[in-house]
Order: C-alpha cells, then structure tokens, then sequence
C-alpha cells in the first residue's frame, strides 16, 4: 500500500506534461500512472490535484545563508540563516539549495571551512542543501591539495571571482594563474568551476572615476559593473578554461547580452559551459535604481538595460542559459538601505519564496514558454548540472519525493511583507499566476494550504557528483 498518491494532477515528467498519478511510499516516488489509476489503491492518503501543476521540487543552485556581509561605515550584517531561507523557500515551492562554502586567507585548511559552514546548516536547515567551495587569491598549495578529496566527498563544484566587486571591501578576488591552477585539478577530478566574471581592472576604474566625477550615488552601480566589463571577463575565462583539457565552466548570474553571447558561442563550438542567470537580472533593469529605495532591486554584478534583459531572455529561449537562480541574500530592508553609494551598496535579495511562481507566471502565462521548459529553468537543469539528478529535480520512480503542487486558484499580488524570509520584497505588488499549494520534501508534506509542517532536523546535505557527460560538452 503506498503511503500517499497525488491523483489527476498536470504533472511535468521527463516525457512531458500529462495527466497522471504519483504514487509515494517512504522517501521515494514509487510509481507514476494514468490519471486516477491509483486513486483506489488504499493509499494512507489520496490528494486530489485536479486544476494544478504538479511539478519536482525547485532547485535554486545560488543561495548565501549566514553569510557575514560588509556594511557602510565598517559595520557588516550576517545575512538571514539556514532556518529562515530554507523555510521560506519551502513555502515557495524550492527543495533544495546550493549555498558555498568560502575559504579565505585567513579561515586554516579547506576541510576546516567546510565542517564550520557543515555545522551552520545540519539539524539547522528544514530543506535539503548542497554546497559549493569558495576560493580566492592568494591560493597556496596546501588548498589546491585538498581539492581533489572535497571534489570525491561530495563537493565537485568551486567558486571564483575575476573582480573584488567593490574597491577595499568585498576583496574576493582569485587571479587568473590562480584560476588555472584550480581548473587543472578540478579537470582531472571531475569537477566543476563557478565564475563570477567582471573585468577587475575595468571594474576598479569605473569606480574612481565615477567617484572622481561626483557619480557616487548607487543609481550609477550600472556604471561600474559594466556590460563591457562581462564581455572581457567572460571571453577570457572561456579562452583559460579551453587550454585545459576536460576543464568546465558554469557562468554564475549572467547579467548582460555580451555574456549570454559568450557563452552562447562556446557551446556552439561544443565547450562544455552552462549560463546561470537570476530572477532581477531579467525582471528589472539599471532605471529601477532610480525609483524609491532603489537599492532594493541591487545585486552584484548589477542591474544592466532593457537590451540586456531582452538577450537574457532569448537566452533562456534558445538554451544558451540553463539555470534561474536567486543568489540569495537575505537581509532585512533596514539593512538593505544603508547603503547609499556604489561602494556600499549591499548586494543581493530576498527571493527564494517567489522564484518558482514568478517565473511561471513570467514564462508560461506572458511568455509562452512550455511549462516543461520552465520546470528545466527552475529545478531540472540545476540538478543535471549540478549532479544531483535523477535523485532531485525530476519525478520519476526511484527519484526523491520532492513535489509540488502549483495552484492556479492561489494566484495574487505579492505582499512582501506576508513572505517569510524578511520584512520586504523586490516583487512586492507583482502578480504571479500560481502559487504552491503543497511542498513535499523526500515524502513528507512541508507546506500545505499555508500551514508548515517542517523539523530543522528535515533537511539533509546532499553529495554530489558530476556526471560526465555534463563535463564532455554542452549536455544541457
């Protein structure tokens, strides 16, 4: 006897969107039917999905919990932990988040960083949740050597930055020789690499010369972060990573049309390189830092032009980008407004909880996207990518019972003080489609009509593994 069937429901499954039944026992999803063939099986539980979408748990693959931030005037903030982002994720319709572990010059050995950031989330963290390593310049051996032992334990993907992103503040830079050194290891360790790409150089120049010219204000942040500035960075990792023999990239929150075509152009010539672009990037653009609280809708690299959204949409089109992600900052909005100027700006949003039914509404309702495509953007891709599939982002028998139910009745205006990470939203009063009605985590009902059902103990770290395929060429 199963212990609960989702009966009659649109559900998206690997073959396409049809009519069909779940059947769940334990953990895992142990058969999938034609609409209402399980219904009378005796199941525990019978959950009518007549009208929804039945979906695979979301995936974000770019979040920061707990992350020590740099505020105005020397301060720094701890952005919201595990416990409030996975929550709130839950209730949005994501399973699973990718966050990072970040070593720096300063934190002792990689295996250190990772069993203090291990103790932020297990037993603290209601979802499940993967993590990225973090590096940066200067790079001693001793790190490069514990890469390959993370990469087998569970951890293939790394982290890095071609920029320091602001001047003496958030210095997060890894050089390029650097760079090389990592991409050579995790090319022979079967990983993966995760860029920020901005041209340091440039980068650093726009900001004393905005300075100089009396354009401090954060409205000008689309002045520092330059579309050109993605253009050179992107083309020169792209060009380092292909004199590495089995090296692959995944471009983290592409901003720009100049990156998308990047990228577009490797996979074309059969790189094996994956675009990440996030929910702001393609909802506003630099004239939204113009409007009240402007700095809301700030994230970094910045906020680019109507142009730039427009090829971060084709790109989400024609395959060039894979993943929406969120890179996740939770701050609360007193937090968010101090700062006022292109240094002190603080980046990052609070967006897990409406990612999923934004971007339905965004790409299904006004755009015409398939829902499946939509479900590879959200959840999907991210687990092929990342190597957490076919135990996440997929409903399929044997796979982990992550499952949402998408409601069309429960759509509405965004409140953003309703959600429940923080006390503000950059989408406050936009209109989303659906909203989920059910989140169920590995089997066990999350969220349902509002109400949380979660443990802290719930949520589990996932190991990982790269599949080769993903690392051969353009897989997805």
């Amino acid at each position: 006897m199963f212990d609960l069937v989702i009966t009659n429901g649109m559900v998206v499954l690997p073959s396409g969107a049809a009519l069909a039944d779940i059947a769940v026992t334990g953990q895992t999803i142990v058969a999938i039917g034609g609409a209402g063939v399980f219904a009378g099986s005796g199941a525990q539980r019978i959950v009518d999905a007549t009208g929804q979408i039945v979906m695979p748990g979301g995936i974000d693959p770019h979040v920061h919990c707990g992350l020590t931030m740099p505020a105005p005037a020397g301060a720094s903030f701890d952005s919201e932990m595990p416990s409030v982002v996975s929550k709130a994720s839950l209730f949005g319709g994501t399973t699973t988040m990718c966050d990072f572990v970040f070593w720096q010059n300063d934190s002792g050995t990689l295996h250190d960083a990772v069993k203090q950031r291990r103790g932020l989330f297990d037993q603290r963290c209601y979802g499940d949740y993967a993590l990225h390593i973090g590096v940066e310049s200067p790079l001693p051996t001793s790190i490069l050597d514990e890469i390959p032992a993370l990469v087998r334990a569970g951890y293939p993907t790394v982290k890095m930055f071609t920029t320091d992103i602001t001047p003496g503040r958030m210095a997060h830079l890894t050089n390029f020789g650097d760079i090389w050194e990592v991409l050579k290891v995790l090319a022979r360790e079967g990983g993966l690499a995760l860029i920020h790409a901005e041209d340091n150089d440039l980068v650093m120049h726009m900001y004393e010369k905005l300075i100089a010219e009396d354009k401090a204000g954060f409205e000008h942040l689309a002045e520092a972060h330059t579309v050109m500035s993605e253009e050179l960075s992107f083309n020169r990792v792209i060009g380092l990573a292909r004199n590495v023999p089995g090296a692959a990239l995944y471009m983290v929150h592409t901003s720009a049309r100049t990156g998308v075509e990047a990228v577009t152009r490797a996979r074309a010539a059969g790189y094996p390189i994956y675009g990440e672009t996030l929910h702001q990037y393609i909802m506003f653009n630099a004239e939204d830092y113009k409007r009240p609280n402007g700095q809301i809708y700030h994230t970094y690299p910045s906020l680019k032009y109507p142009e730039d959204q427009k090829a971060l949409w084709s790109g989400m089109r024609s395959g060039a980008l894979q993943c929406v992600a969120t890179d996740e900052v939770c701050c609360p909005l007193e937090v968010k407004l101090l700062g006022k100027r292109i240094d002190d700006t603080t980046g990052g949003n609070s967006g897990v909880e409406p990612r999923v039914s934004l971007m339905y509404t965004e790409m299904v309702t006004k755009r015409g996207f398939s829902v499946e495509h939509f479900v590879d953007l959200v959840s999907t891709n991210a687990a092929r990518i990342m190597g957490l599939y076919p135990r996440k982002g997929v409903l399929a028998v044997g796979s982990d019972a992550d499952i949402v139910l998408l409601d069309p009745k429960l759509g509405h205006t965004i409140d953003g003080s309703a959600l429940h990470s923080v006390d503000y939203s950059p989408w406050d009063g936009w209109e989303v489609a659906v909203w989920p009605s059910m989140t169920m985590l590995r089997g066990k009902i999350m969220v349902e009509g509002g109400q949380f059902n979660g443990n802290l103990s719930d949520g589990a770290f996932i190991p990982r593994k790269i599949p080769e395929a993903i690392r051969r060429g353009p897989a997805v």
